[in-house]
Order: structure tokens, then C-alpha cells, then sequence
């Protein structure tokens, strides 16, 4: 069969969180972001996976602190028009430029709860051990509970909902004595919390997270939520839906909210959804459960890479050991880094900055997992602790690496714990192939075998930071190198797309 009767080879996708926590409340987010899709897409960014865009509980809020879903900067409430981000305009200004310019936009959908209700309203209720929300710790009372909702700078448009104590199975105040506690709402009207395993069973079950939880098994509360799905596919073009919180709402509402917004609008949508949890097995259950329409951000990849960042020479080779890309690769959204794992952070899943440039390396380069970059290690890290972009001004490179080379058949060379190396083989169509060297101590080296049809080529470091030239012998092997704690990318220096490694990735995106 002649090449021309082959099918294309696809295109590897990578997608960004266009976001970190910090940046600057000055409601210019999405302005930044639409004057830099274009160089994204330059360097190999297909799909950013934006803030919440609904209106927080203030105009500094990042979007978790959610008010109102169906105000994307359009109303005046909490303070403003618009949210942290900017007004609806120009959300749906960034939308209009990512589409022409072949980025799709996933939405961050905040669904477990609210905050800064309008109102407070009596409710009957009882306390629950927060590290066992099924045990009660006191008798049922009445509370005064910030569950009144009326949107009152949006009135009736778009929806004529208004929400009430009975739409909410949980608060953690009570006005009535200006108390703090986990407070299950109880009454003719609400059921408590959702049954495990419709919610994680962590803390003997997870329905309550924060702020005033939504109840999904009222039935208005439901039908509110997928007319809002629905209506935000028609106002904002989407490629998909980032959900935030998974764990600690219901499972069968999620996936009616899928299915629904899939027959409607969603055909080649992209679902993903965050449940953060350091369990394999929790994790592998639920997509299952999900019908694996879904994926999940592999939490349990960026715990190896922490811990691998933290000690002294450790053994690179168990890098993919329970990971989600190792066990589901088709369902494994593999990063980094996101706004939960911010690097200052006394948190678990905090990774050092030295070994970035290799973690990315494994993430982008190799052959399974959707990878996502952290738009905090593109552009840096703004507030009181702020850091410069990272991986050396590597990150770029590494992502047009993806977008141009890392194709074909992968053979690994995971033979020595601190220096692992890997082979794409390329394709037909995409026909270069790479080799990339990570070492976690000395200065590495690895033979490996790239292909007799490359023999003779010269083969360098795209990222530049190993100057020299491999030679590729006869046999179609090379001796590619790397340095100290670091990683390179080894490419033939004349294939096609090489030149694009020498313009500079403008990070500065604050200028004015």
C-alpha cells in the first residue's frame, strides 16, 4: 500500500490552565489571555482550560467562591460587573480569537456549592464530626444559615431560579450565634448528604466541602444545573468542561449533566475531572463507574514527581509506578503543576523547581496521557511570593518539541535508576522522531538506537543546553547526552521546524 493511501498521522494535542491563583485582580485576565492565544498556538498550546468565569462572591474572587452561574461578567453583584477576570465581552472576545485561531476553550465548571448568599434563612440542622460526617456531635437545632439566594443584579434572566434552605444539605456557620462548624441541613425537604459511593467516602463521606453545598437530589437544583450547561454551550463556544470538586457531589448527576450536554451540544467534547486523591484504585473505580466518557487529572503522577524532586538521586524508573497514565493512559490528563500545587505551598504534591524541565519532558514527549501545562510555569507566579517563569525558559521548547517530533513508535531505556532515556521512532508522515535524556544526578548519557534510516545525520539538543552534535552511526544508534539534574531533547538539525527554536516565547504578559 503506497504512503498516500495511509491514514494521517494525528496531530498531538496539549492543552494549558490558562490561570494561576494569584494573578492580579485588576479584571484583565481575559484580555491578557486573547492577545497571547496566538503565540500559544504558535508553540503548540491547542486547548486552555480557563478560570471559572462565573461571578464569585467578590470581584477579587477566583471563581470557587461562586455566586452566581449565570453571570459571566454581566451583572452588577459582589461588587462589580465584572468577575475577576473581566466582563462577558470580553470572555466572549477571547473565545472569538482562540476559535479563529484553532484553540478550543474548556470551561471550569464549580458545581458543588455557593457563596455570599443575599440572605440568611431559619433551617433545622445538626453538627457532624469533620473528620466523620456521618457521626452527629450534637442534637437537632435551628440555625441561621446564609442559604438565601435571590441574584438580585440579574433578576430573572436567563433563569428564574432562587435558592433556599432546602436547595443546600450543608453550611459551616451559623449566624444565629456566629459559629463555625460542618452543619448537615436537615428537614421534610432534604435528604442530607448523598450516599457513598454517589460521593467520596473520605471523611466517611465527602458531600460537604465548603460554603453552602448544593443538594443534586432536589430536583429544581438539578433542573437548574443542566439548563445552565446547556445555556452556557450556546452563550461561550467550548470545546469541553473542566469540573471542579468531583468527589464531593453526585456522580449520577454529573454524568446526566454529560450525557445531556453531549447529545445536545457536545459532540468531541472534552470532560475532565478533578479528583484530587493520591488513590489509584479510588480513581480507576470511578472511571469506570463514569463509563470512561471522562477523564482525570493524574493526581498520583504529580505525588511521584514530587517525591522524586524531594530526594537525593532517586530511581527515575519508578516515575510511572500507580500512576493513572500508567493504568488508564486514555482517561490520564498528566501535569505538572496546577493552581492547588503552587510551589510555596507547604502541600504534599509540591514539586522543586529543578526537576520541572525533566517532569515536563516526561509528560510531553512520551507516547500515553493528555499533558497539561500550568500557565504559572509559563508566564510565573504573581502575589506575595512571586516567581519567575520556570524550567529555565525550557517549557516552550519542550511543548513545540511535542507538537513537532514526539511521534511513533516509543522504545524506553529505563535501565539505570538517576538516567532514563526514551525513542520515538516517528511516523510516515512525521517522519523525524526524537530522543530525550533525563538525568535526576551526574551528568548523563545514554546509547540508544533511533533507526538506520537516520544514520549519518547530526543530531542536536532543541532546548540548547547540550551544544554538541551526536552522529548517528551506521547501526542507527547515538550516544545523546544530558547534564546534570537536567534533560535534553535530541533532534536532526535539519529537520523541518528546527528554525522555530530560535524565536524567543514572550512571557512577560503583564506589560502594559
Amino acid at each position: 500500500m503506497g504512503e498516500h493511501a495511509q491514514e494521517p498521522t494525528p496531530e498531538n494535542m496539549t492543552m494549558m490552565q490558562g490561570f494561576e491563583w494569584y494573578v492580579p485582580a485588576d479584571q484583565k485576565h481575559w484580555v491578557r489571555l486573547e492577545k497571547h492565544v496566538p503565540q500559544l498556538k504558535q508553540w503548540g498550546i491547542d486547548n486552555i482550560w480557563v478560570p471559572p468565569g462565573c461571578k464569585g462572591s467578590s470581584k477579587e474572587g477566583n471563581g470557587y467562591d461562586i455566586y452566581d452561574l449565570y453571570d459571566l461578567g454581566e451583572f452588577d453583584q459582589k461588587g462589580s460587573v465584572a468577575t475577576k477576570w473581566g466582563t462577558k465581552e470580553e470572555l466572549l472576545k477571547l473565545a472569538h480569537t482562540a476559535k479563529k485561531s484553532g484553540v478550543g476553550l474548556y470551561w471550569d465548571a464549580v458545581l458543588n456549592h455557593k457563596f455570599a448568599a443575599d440572605h440568611r434563612e431559619k433551617c433545622q440542622a445538626v453538627e457532624v464530626d469533620p473528620e466523620n460526617r456521618n457521626e452527629f456531635v450534637s442534637g437537632q437545632y435551628e440555625i441561621d444559615a446564609w442559604v438565601g439566594f435571590d441574584f438580585p443584579g440579574r433578576g430573572d434572566k436567563y433563569s428564574e431560579m432562587k435558592y433556599h434552605w432546602y436547595h443546600f444539605s450543608g453550611v459551616d456557620f451559623n449566624a444565629a450565634n456566629d459559629q463555625s462548624a460542618i452543619y448537615k441541613i436537615l428537614g421534610d425537604k432534604s435528604p442530607g448528604w448523598a450516599k457513598t459511593p454517589d460521593v467520596d467516602g473520605e471523611k466517611g463521606n465527602y458531600d460537604y466541602l465548603m460554603g453552602s453545598d448544593l443538594d443534586y437530589s432536589h430536583p429544581e437544583v438539578e433542573q437548574d444545573v443542566l439548563a445552565w450547561g446547556k445555556w452556557l454551550a450556546k452563550e461561550i463556544p467550548l470545546r469541553g468542561i473542566r469540573f471542579d470538586a468531583i468527589k464531593h457531589y453526585s456522580e449520577e448527576f454529573l454524568q446526566k449533566f454529560i450525557i445531556e450536554l453531549d447529545e445536545e451540544f457536545g459532540q468531541g467534547w472534552f470532560f475532565v475531572g478533578e479528583f484530587w486523591k493520591d488513590s489509584l484504585s479510588d480513581m480507576t473505580g470511578y472511571l469506570d463507574r463514569m463509563g470512561h466518557k471522562f477523564s482525570l487529572f493524574d493526581a498520583p503522577l504529580v505525588y511521584n514527581f514530587s517525591k522524586l524532586s524531594q530526594a537525593s538521586s532517586a530511581d527515575l524508573r519508578q516515575v510511572f509506578d500507580d500512576t493513572l497514565v500508567q493504568t488508564a493512559p486514555i482517561s490520564a490528563v498528566t501535569l505538572v503543576m496546577n493552581h492547588d500545587t503552587q510551589p510555596y505551598q507547604a502541600l504534599e504534591a509540591a514539586i522543586e523547581g529543578w526537576f520541572k524541565p525533566l517532569a515536563y519532558a516526561l509528560i510531553l514527549l512520551r507516547d500515553t496521557g493528555y499533558p497539561c501545562v500550568w500557565y504559572g510555569d509559563l508566564y510565573g507566579i504573581k502575589g506575595e511570593h512571586p516567581f519567575p517563569p520556570s524550567c529555565g525558559g525550557a517549557l516552550p521548547k519542550l511543548m513545540l518539541a511535542r507538537k513537532l517530533y514526539a511521534y511513533g513508535k516509543q522504545a524506553d531505556y529505563f535501565d539505570f535508576a538517576t538516567c532514563i532515556g526514551w525513542v520515538r521512532y516517528g511516523t510516515w508522515d512525521r517522519r523525524w522522531g526524537c530522543a530525550t535524556v533525563v538525568s535526576n544526578a551526574g551528568p548523563g548519557s545514554k546509547r540508544m538506537h533511533v533507526g538506520e534510516m537516520h544514520a549519518g545525520e547530526r543530531w542536536t539538543d532543541v532546548l540548547g543546553w547540550e551544544t554538541q552534535e551526536v552522529v548517528i552511526g551506521e547501526d542507527g544508534c547515538g550516544d545523546f547526552t544530558c547534564g546534570q539534574t537536567s534533560v535534553s531533547v535530541w533532534v536532526n538539525k535539519d529537520a523541518e521546524g528546527r528554525d522555530r527554536f530560535l524565536q524567543e516565547f514572550d512571557s512577560n504578559i503583564y506589560e502594559e
